[in-house]
């Protein structure tokens, strides 16, 4: 804990809904003021700890998210990494898990909680789930125990559960309950009292933070189908400029056997692409050799994605291709459990 008795968090705010307020004479939607924000959640001053602020310049909707603004919320954490006890970062659902994911590879050797949180509905509106998912987040960012912080990686935090962030999902526009987390716990769980699972908490060494902002965004997601063409998978993965590709599969990693199929992979693994296959389904993992319509791709050198999320795939596939690692060491480091993102 910094040298004040009370936690310090540093709130973030990229966009989103939560950060829109209700004109009640209007009915329509205008910006909220961020720099009041005590003064529109007084519930906040019942928190044990210091709340400050920092906005982008220009909030965005999250549809709009891309690398460069995860490296503005990687260096705005890096320069304020020293005042604060916790970030908790605001931010529209519909990108939240890719974003949560892209800033658990580049915030390497994390001490520190970063919470990202927002809301189905406006902070200003009469059912908003927005309060509670603030005041909690900013709660749980908060907890230290001997003097330390007792979260030290990137999470999510919605509908009184927290996840770890690149083991998150968006599965519903309409209810509050908006995430799930398919193949991993939540951490926390937010009722009377906060329900600790500290055993899946992720373990960190004290190494000093290191930031990485450079993401290679030459990255493709194809979803498998029945009745997927020759000439639209061949027009995608001659792609001049693509790195990488992220395969979603049937069921445990299964795909066509066909030769036509089959060949397209081994010319682009022959070129250099690598293709990641991960699970079309919700829950699960890829298990190439399980069955006979998964054992000719992991002969073809095809990557096992394992239980990563597709979210986690592509922001590991990006972050990974910046780190320039040689290609005969790819598919190990890709395999391999980074930041908790698959399971072991």
């Amino acid at each position: 804990m910094l040298m004040n008795s009370k936690p310090q968090i540093l709130l973030i705010y990229t966009g989103g809904t939560i950060g829109m307020k209700k004109d009640f004479e209007t009915g329509a939607l205008k910006a909220f003021d961020f720099a009041k924000l005590l003064h529109n959640v007084p519930e906040l001053k019942l928190l044990d700890c210091e709340i400050a602020t920092f906005s982008f310049e220009n909030p965005i909707d999250s549809s709009n998210m891309n690398p460069e603004h995860w490296a503005e919320i990687a260096c705005t954490i890096e320069n304020n990494y020293d005042k604060f006890d916790g970030f908790v970062v605001l931010h529209g659902s519909d990108t939240m898990s890719y974003s949560a994911s892209a800033l658990s590879f580049m915030l390497e050797n994390l001490s520190k909680p970063i919470i990202f949180t927002g809301s189905q509905l406006p902070i200003g509106d009469l059912r908003t789930d927005a309060k509670e998912n603030l005041i909690t987040a900013i709660q749980i960012a908060s907890l230290h125990e001997n003097g330390k912080p007792l979260i030290k990686e990137v999470c999510l935090y919605f509908e009184y559960k927290l996840y770890r962030g690149n083991r998150t999902t968006k599965v519903n526009a309409e209810h509050f309950r908006a995430f799930i987390s398919p193949n991993y716990p939540f951490l926390v769980e937010s009722g009377v009292h906060l329900k600790m699972n500290s055993e899946l908490f992720l373990q960190t060494n004290e190494a000093e933070l290191k930031v990485h902002t450079y993401l290679d965004n030459n990255v493709a997601i194809v979803k498998m189908f029945p009745g997927i063409s020759e000439a639209v998978l061949s027009a995608i993965l001659n792609i001049e400029s693509l790195k990488g590709i992220i395969l979603e599969t049937y069921g445990a990693g299964n795909a066509p056997t066909e030769d036509w199929f089959l060949e397209l992979l081994q010319n682009a693994v022959n070129r250099g692409l690598y293709i990641v296959n991960v699970t079309q389904c919700a829950i699960g993992s890829v298990s190439m050799g399980h069955y006979e319509t998964s054992t000719t791709m992991k002969n073809l050198g095809i990557i096992s994605g394992k239980d990563i999320t597709t979210e986690a795939a592509v922001t590991k596939l990006m972050y990974l291709l910046g780190q320039k690692i040689a290609p005969s060491d790819f598919k190990n480091v890709f395999e391999t459990s980074l930041r908790g993102e698959i399971s072991l």
